[in-house]
């Protein structure tokens, strides 16, 4: 098991991003969470295999036809055994 949280900067906010990401993580079995920043980038977390959060790290930096994704940060972490995968809100400032 492997997690992994990135941060995503660019044009990611208003092009569909967390629902793709969403849909992306459901089909290939990884669980997690997809959220807005409020400085315009997306924050989410990937637990799954390590071939399929890897995938998903590479589908975040083109992410969906709409996006301009100029960074992905990636911080690996402990696994906690999230099960599913949702849009959260923003976190309050």
């Amino acid at each position: 098991m492997r997690r992994s949280r990135i941060v995503v900067s660019g044009t990611v906010q208003g092009v569909f991003f967390r629902d793709s990401c969403r849909r992306t993580a459901r089909e290939h079995g990884v669980c997690g969470w997809v959220r807005n920043l409020p400085d315009g980038r997306v924050e989410a977390v990937f637990e799954g295999t390590e071939e399929d959060v890897a995938r998903l790290v590479t589908w975040a930096r083109r992410g969906p036809a709409a996006a301009v994704v100029e960074e992905v940060a990636v911080h690996p972490e402990e696994p906690e055994g999230l099960t599913g995968f949702d849009v959260r809100p923003a976190p309050r400032t």
